[in-house]
């Protein structure tokens, strides 16, 4: 078939664009033999005139110039030839692999040489429960006194009994200091009760600490305006209070206790408590790597306070799978770890809050379950994937993030009916109370929740506490399975709304029992009688034409 005419698109162009084009074109020709005369080259090659005839020796010359020319050639031939057997040599070698590789002596002979290979001892794994208990051993041995540091929105929910029963079973040597960090995303008179709640085992320090800390080595950008009445926000992040009343009385016990060698505190506690912070507030620079996502610290560290007390940041205390599901999501390493998916423990933290306060701190409408919450998350911050479809895992990590970092305030209420933990004994609370300055304790935490700038009680969302969290401080105590009872409740569950009645767990928590293994049970249907005649049809809505024609 013949194709149709077309008309092809003109090439003709207006005479200021065709203009402006020439301009360009002479520019640039310019500036490339311009720079061309900078570096010295020359365009066209002269042309070799060779030897004049009236030059002595003219044949002489000639002739060792075409000798010259044999010899380069002679050169190249033999380069040539050089390269062509050693890709004959190499399609040789490449033949002889593959027979080898179908001979299974050869096989079995490679196979020996990768494991011998495999073999060599490698390095410890740093996020292995192993050696995470082990650093965290090591800091307990090595420390005279233990800073167990508490995250103020669920304090409670932060203390490990093992933790406390292994330092007290150290010996009358070693003391035990409560700190309450993240004061400032609590009512202060939550604060109050819980510092009076817990005074009664431990010395309770309130604590605030910097999150603005910058490394000395690492110049800060100048800015060219400054404000002349640039004011310091004390409630955020700039300023820390608690850090000289927390130091003044470790290095009035350090010169207590007379000895020679410095001071060793540790820090110990939960992941994403603040114990890396507390250590940076304290030494006045960045000293210890901080991070919001969970396990930042792998080991040991030792940091300088002053000349009598030292420091010694340890990595997170490792959460007994046999906990609540709320727990796990706020304290374990599950999430990062991969082995709980986030959607999960989304679920579970929504149960634990009243859906109203929800509704008001992330400014969304009401929803009916966990899936429903993290779309409009989503739409509302606006975290959509290709075709406008909510990126509903985004949206879970950023609430996982708000719930574990310091940004969102929530608030869990003192028991009422608080009872001391069966190892805190009279004695045993004497005896870590003696050696302290307790008024001056009292009167720095009333110095620190002055400055402090404290949220209201209504702007901060209430939460469930679940009791002290079990910890595993040796790697042998992790049972192989974690019970899966209370996750089978959650995962059926899921379109409940959330709970609204408190817990006051204060007891000890229960072994993990054998994992329940359901077994797979067999559907029978059962066939049942069927009428399709045409009088059990609903007719209602059927029409009845014989109306139109009588």
């Amino acid at each position: 078939m013949k194709r149709p005419k077309l008309r092809k698109a003109s090439k003709r162009l207006s005479c200021a664009k065709r203009y402006k084009i020439q301009k360009k074109v002479r520019e640039h020709n310019k500036k490339l033999r311009k720079d061309a005369k900078k570096k010295g080259l020359k365009k066209h090659v002269k042309k070799d005139l060779g030897v004049p005839n009236s030059a002595p020796f003219k044949e002489e010359v000639l002739r060792e110039a075409e000798q010259r020319r044999l010899q380069i050639e002679e050169e190249k031939e033999r380069k040539r030839q050089a390269k062509k057997e050693e890709r004959a040599q190499k399609r040789k070698k490449e033949k002889e692999a593959a027979v080898k590789e179908t001979d299974p002596s050869a096989k079995k002979a490679r196979k020996d040489t990768t494991a011998n290979k495999s073999e060599k001892p490698s390095g410890p794994n740093k996020s292995s429960k192993q050696h995470l208990c082990n650093e965290l051993n090591k800091v307990i041995d090595a420390s005279d006194v233990v800073i167990e540091v508490l995250d103020a929105r669920d304090p409670l929910g932060c203390r490990c009994p093992q933790l406390e029963e292994a330092v007290l079973l150290k010996g009358s040597n070693k003391k035990l200091l409560l700190v309450l960090t993240k004061i400032d995303l609590v009512p202060k008179e939550n604060v109050e009760k819980w510092i009076k709640c817990f005074q009664r085992e431990f010395p309770v320090m309130a604590f605030k600490g910097s999150t603005q800390i910058r490394d000395k080595n690492v110049k800060a950008k100048r800015r060219r305006v400054v404000a002349s009445n640039e004011v310091l926000d004390k409630s955020k992040g700039a300023a820390c209070f608690g850090n000289d009343c927390l130091a003044e009385l470790l290095t009035v016990y350090a010169a207590k206790t007379q000895s020679e060698a410095a001071l060793k505190v540790g820090i110990v506690g939960f992941p994403n408590v603040g114990k890396s912070t507390l250590i940076n507030s304290l030494k006045g620079m960045m000293a210890c790597h901080v991070g919001i996502t969970k396990g930042t610290t792998k080991a040991m560290q030792e940091v300088h306070m002053s000349k009598t007390v030292k420091l010694m940041d340890s990595p997170g205390v490792v959460a007994s799978p046999s906990n609540s599901a709320a727990s796990m999501a706020l304290r374990s390493l599950q999430v990062e770890e991969g082995q709980e998916s986030v959607m999960d423990a989304v679920n579970t933290l929504l149960k634990q809050c009243d859906k109203s306060q929800i509704m008001l701190q992330y400014n969304i409408p009401d929803f009916k379950n966990s899936l429903e919450f993290l779309t409009l998350f989503a739409k509302k911050r606006g975290y959509l994937q290709k075709g406008g479809v909510p990126n509903t895992e985004q949206a879970a990590n950023t609430f996982l993030t708000d719930w574990t970092g310091a940004k969102l305030s929530y608030h869990c209420k003192v028991p009422g009916s608080y009872s001391l933990p069966s190892y805190m004994t009279d004695a045993v609370v004497t005896e870590m109370q003696n050696g302290w300055d307790l008024d001056k304790v009292k009167e720095g935490n009333k110095e620190t929740l002055k400055g402090v700038k404290f949220p209201n009680l209504s702007s901060s969302i209430s939460f469930v506490s679940r009791g002290p969290t079990a910890g595993l401080l040796t790697a042998s105590a992790t049972p192989d399975e974690p019970p899966s009872t209370e996750r089978e409740e959650q995962h059926s569950n899921e379109d409940d709304e959330p709970e609204q009645t408190e817990s006051h767990e204060t007891e000890e928590l229960e072994e993990p029992q054998e994992p329940v293994t359901d077994k797979p049970r067999q559907v029978q249907f059962q066939s049942a009688p069927v009428d399709i005649s045409l009088s059990t049809v609903y007719t209602d809505d059927a029409y009845d034409f014989n109306t139109d024609f009588k």
